[in-house]
């Protein structure tokens, strides 16, 4: 039984013992009256016999009485010192939200510089998922540009940096990590996971593209026909992984701002479908979560504006 059921067990015993212990204390009075009865009629043995009574009954009812507020300043004592715990624990959480927040806001300003790249022409979208925008369908010349634009890229951005996006590890230490909305907490945790699995990938995909070019420049190995093919299929592998890197940045940023929006009532907030959907490409995305991000603010920032900012910059 959690804590909040032994208070809410303990309020009934409470209510129970003072009911308990007043009822007793009216019976004493009323076994009074009757002791005064008797003694006008000079019935002696009666008379003890509901004195007796009516110091039991008195004597139980301050008793339990007693019982009752002694537990009612207990546990009002408890429930005080439970609120403060768990406010002292939330400030904490939040503090290390923003902290967070602020390390990995910035990174956006870098995922800013793969937008041109994949939304070359149109919202980019998975070639088997009938992307058919300049970045997927780009070949010669545009390809070099591609290519160049990669290396580029992989100068830039410091994959390392990314770790900074983990915002689960400071929910999972803290013991009110159950109280989140299961949705919620998924929803974060698989971003991460799928971040993590960008960036690996990313890593790997960089490798192949240098093995594509044979240590050459990308204008050489598209002269060759024969490491032009090599090269596309690695420049698309880079873009797929592109476009999972910048989806998941900017849902975890968005949604660790919209967190620390709700302030300490973050706690209770539910999942909004505008935000946690799926969609078929970044752009579609951004439209949907404008709706909600563009409402809130943290740290004197716009969610929604921190998010586009970084995509127009």
């Amino acid at each position: 039984m959690g804590f909040d059921g032994m208070i809410g067990g303990g309020h009934a015993l409470v209510a129970m013992l003072g009911l308990l212990g007043v009822l007793l204390l009216i019976v004493s009075l009323f076994v009074n009256n009757q002791v005064a009865h008797y003694t006008q009629r000079d019935e002696r043995h009666k008379e003890k016999q509901l004195e007796y009574y009516r110091n039991t009954f008195s004597q139980l009812g301050v008793i339990l009485l007693g019982i009752g507020v002694s537990l009612f300043i207990f546990f009002f004592q408890q429930n005080y010192l439970e609120r403060q715990r768990k406010d002292a624990q939330t400030q904490e959480l939040l503090g290390k939200l923003a902290v967070r927040l602020s390390r990995a806001a910035p990174l956006l300003e870098f995922v800013a510089e793969i937008d041109p790249v994949l939304d070359d022409g149109g919202a980019y979208l998975a070639p088997e998922d009938g992307g058919s925008n300049r970045a997927v369908t780009a070949s010669g010349e545009a390809l070099v540009k591609q290519a160049e634009a990669i290396a580029l890229l992989e100068r830039e951005i410091d994959l390392d940096e990314f770790t900074a996006m983990q915002f689960s590890d400071d929910f999972q230490a803290s013991p009110l990590v159950n109280q989140i909305d299961p949705h919620l907490w998924f929803g974060m945790v698989k971003d991460e996971s799928d971040l993590q699995y960008a960036i690996e990938q990313l890593r790997q995909d960089y490798g192949d593209l240098h093995a594509a070019l044979a240590a050459q420049s990308p204008d050489e190995g598209n002269s060759d026909p024969t490491a032009a093919g090599g090269v596309k299929r690695e420049v698309l592998d880079v873009l797929w992984d592109y476009a999972w890197l910048r989806d998941r940045s900017r849902r975890l940023v968005g949604r660790a701002c919209w967190f620390l929006s709700h302030g300490p009532a973050f706690l209770s907030a539910k999942p909004t479908s505008a935000v946690e959907t799926r969609y078929d490409s970044h752009q579609e995305w951004l439209e949907q979560a404008k709706s909600i991000l563009e409402q809130v603010s943290a740290g004197g920032e716009n969610c929604y504006a921190m998010l586009k900012l970084a995509e127009q910059s």
